[in-house]
C-alpha cells in the first residue's frame, strides 16, 4: 500500500508504532520495522544522549529497516539533553523524528539539515498548522480516542481527520482508537496517509511490557479508561485501576482547587513501576479506548500482515461491492 507516508519514511505499510515510554525500545522498534511498518524509538527513555546512541545501535543491530525515534520536548525547568539527543539521532543515521510535546520549532531546522524527517504530534488543528508553518514534513493527530496526553478539545477522529484534511497540505496519520484493518481503511477514508498505533503495539509479543500490563489490556473493555489531570491541563487517558480511582476521587471533590502535589504519588516515576515490575495498580499509565478491541497478543509481523489483509479485504471485497451495487442501481 502507497501512500505520502509510506513515500515519505522508506517503508511497506502506512502503519507507525507510537514512542511509548519504557516500551519504545530496540525489540519492539526492530519488530515494527521488519514487518514494514515504522518502528519508533522513545528518545526519553533513555537516561543519556549516549544511551540512545547505544538503542539506535542495537536497533540497527536487529533491522536494516527505516527507524524512527519519538522525542518529547517537556515544560519542565531541568530540562533533558535536548541538543544531545538530536545530534544522537543525526549521528545514528535516524532518518524520521516524530517530535511531540512543547513547539518543536528551534529543532525543526537542524534535524532536517541532518536529513531527518520530521512528524509531529498534535492534539488540534490549530497547533498542527502552526507546526506545518514550522516545516514539519507531517503530522501525527492525536483525537479523542488516543492513550495519553490528548489536548483538552475532546474531538473524535470522524471529525478531527476530515478537518485536518480540509486545512493541512502536508500528510498527516490517525493516532489512537486504531487496532485492525477496520480503523486503517476508515483513516484513509477520511483523508489520513496512515496510522499510529501505540496501545495495540503494547500488546504484542516483542514489547518490553511485563505480562500483567498485557494482561490488564486483554480484560479490559472500551469503557475502562478515565481522564484525570484536565483540571492542571495535563489532561490524560489512563487505564483505570485502584491508583487511577483515588485520582478521580480527588479531583471531583478538590474541583479546580486540585494541585499536582494532591495526585503526586499516583502520577511520579510510577511508569517503571507498572511497565516494567508489572504492579499494576502502583499508578495511572496511559492507555487508548482501543484497549476494548484488543482481544491477543500477536507478533509484530502477524498482526501487521492481519491488519493489511483486513484493510485490503474492505477496500477490495465490501466497498467495492458496494460500489458496483450502487452503479448498477
Amino acid at each position: 500500500m502507497k501512500t505520502r507516508i509510506t513515500e515519505l519514511f522508506g517503508i511497506r505499510y502506512p502503519i507507525i508504532q507510537g514512542g511509548m515510554h519504557h516500551v519504545g525500545k530496540a525489540e519492539l522498534a526492530a519488530a515494527v520495522s521488519n514487518a514494514g511498518g515504522l518502528g519508533v524509538l522513545t528518545a526519553l527513555t533513555q537516561p543519556t544522549p549516549a544511551d540512545l546512541s547505544r538503542e539506535i545501535a542495537r536497533t540497527r543491530e536487529l533491522t536494516d529497516q527505516p527507524i524512527g525515534v519519538n522525542l518529547t520536548f517537556l515544560p519542565i525547568v531541568n530540562k533533558p539533553d535536548y541538543p544531545g539527543y538530536v545530534r544522537a539521532i543525526i549521528d545514528g543515521g535516524v532518518r524520521a523524528v516524530e517530535t511531540a510535546g512543547n513547539n518543536p520549532g528551534q529543532w525543526v531546522d537542524m534535524l532536517k539539515a541532518g536529513g531527518v524527517r520530521v512528524i509531529h504530534k498534535c492534539t488540534t488543528i490549530r497547533h498542527a498548522l502552526k507546526a506545518q508553518s514550522l516545516g514539519v514534513d507531517a503530522i501525527s493527530l492525536d483525537s479523542w480516542e488516543c492513550a495519553g496526553h490528548l489536548g483538552d478539545d475532546d474531538i473524535p477522529h470522524f471529525i478531527h481527520l476530515a478537518r485536518a484534511q480540509e486545512e493541512l497540505d502536508i500528510p498527516f496519520v490517525a493516532s489512537g482508537g486504531v487496532n485492525d484493518g477496520r480503523g486503517l481503511v476508515a483513516a484513509l477514508a477520511l483523508g489520513a496517509e496512515g496510522v499510529n498505533l501505540g496501545t495495540r503495539f503494547l500488546a504484542t509479543r516483542e514489547a518490553p511490557a511485563h505480562a500483567n500490563v498485557k494482561q490488564a489490556i486483554l480484560d479490559a473493555t472500551e469503557t475502562d479508561t478515565r481522564i484525570i489531570m484536565r483540571p492542571l491541563r495535563n489532561t490524560e487517558r489512563v487505564l483505570r485501576n485502584t491508583a487511577v480511582d483515588r485520582i478521580v476521587e480527588k479531583e471531583r471533590a478538590l474541583g479546580d482547587a486540585v494541585k499536582f502535589e494532591d495526585i503526586a504519588a499516583e502520577v511520579v516515576a510510577v511508569f517503571p513501576r507498572v511497565i516494567i515490575d508489572g504492579e499494576m495498580d502502583a499508578g495511572a499509565w496511559s492507555c487508548g479506548m482501543v484497549v476494548g478491541l484488543i482481544n491477543d497478543i500477536p507478533t509484530c509481523q502477524e498482526l501487521i500482515e492481519r491488519i493489511m489483509a483486513e484493510a485490503r479485504g474492505i477496500i477490495n471485497d465490501r466497498l467495492a461491492g458496494l460500489a458496483a451495487r450502487t452503479i448498477v442501481a
